[in-house]
């Protein structure tokens, strides 16, 4: 499982011209899921998210997490994180889980990460997305499990 968390000042999903989450200052989520993956990975995942201190204390350091900060979240599935480039220039996707796995640990992903104590709003699993936001720093960080 690899989540790119970009912290924001705003951010949010339409689909087909219809807003379907949008977020605060906090977190975008992008989350990608891989075949092996399962539920304690993405809880596991949920929890580095909810504690990554990625916002600044009054001295301006990395100290606050959304969890102590008031942070929002907006996670959004994608399956091309998972993609493999080490051949060619056609990305793989053979890694990524299919649809019918990968939607359950999206689910349970969110699920953990609001049982934490974060505001929690998504995109739409599977859909073709617009995805726009405001990056604040830039502050990017990518996770593994």
């Amino acid at each position: 499982m690899r989540a790119v968390v970009q912290r924001v000042l705003e951010a949010r999903v339409t689909v087909e011209g219809e807003v379907v989450g949008e977020c605060r200052r906090g977190v975008l989520v992008l989350l990608g899921v891989a075949v092996d993956d399962g539920e304690d990975e993405a809880r596991r995942l949920a929890a580095r998210v909810a504690n990554l201190r990625i916002f600044e204390n009054d001295e301006g350091r990395f100290d606050r997490s959304l969890l102590n900060s008031a942070g929002e979240a907006l996670v959004v599935s994608q399956f091309t994180l998972i993609a493999d480039t080490r051949k060619g220039n056609r990305p793989s996707f053979t890694g990524a889980a299919e649809p019918a796995s990968a939607e359950p640990l999206y689910e349970t992903f969110c699920t953990a990460l609001a049982g934490a104590g974060v505001r929690v709003a998504r995109g739409r699993f599977g859909a073709r997305m617009k995805v726009a936001l405001v990056n604040d720093g830039p502050v990017t960080i990518v996770l593994d499990t």
